[in-house]
């Protein structure tokens, strides 16, 4: 199990390199890549999204959570990434991998892990367009 908030997210294939490291049992790893879109409420062109956290919480949050999962579904690990700090169009802000036995629980695993990150741990994002800047909601 690995989390990390950090301004600069680590080489993805890197990361892919490390789950696969974890257990030979593993049959099947889902990747989540989220990124920032060039349009955002209304149509508006984003310049930019600013990520705030309340660190020591959110690794701890999120270490529940893939603990949550690894009882649930009996995935083997899962890494979690997440950026803070300004990201631009076109950027990565999170990296998620779920490492299985089978893709099924991988698949179940990820999505709940992606919801409950947007749900559940302290992280705020602030997107700025052309017209201003607004505090998004998770959804």
């Amino acid at each position: 199990m690995k989390v990390k908030i950090s301004d600069k997210l680590d080489d993805l294939n890197s990361l892919l390199n490390e789950i696969k490291e974890t257990s030979t049992d593993i049959g099947a790893i889902i990747i989540f890549v989220g990124s920032v879109r060039g349009l955002g409420r209304d149509g508006e062109r984003v310049l930019r999204l600013e990520y705030e956290a309340y660190e020591g919480v959110v690794e701890k949050t999120l270490e529940k959570i893939i603990s949550d999962l690894k009882d649930k579904y009996g995935i083997i690990d899962a890494i979690v990434e997440h950026k803070i700090g300004p990201a631009h169009v076109g950027e990565d802000t999170v990296y998620a991998l779920v490492a299985s036995r089978h893709r099924e629980e991988g698949f179940k695993s990820l999505i709940e892990l992606i919801e409950r990150l947007k749900h559940e741990v302290p992280i705020w994002k602030r997107e700025v367009t052309e017209k201003g800047s607004y505090w998004i909601k998770s959804t």
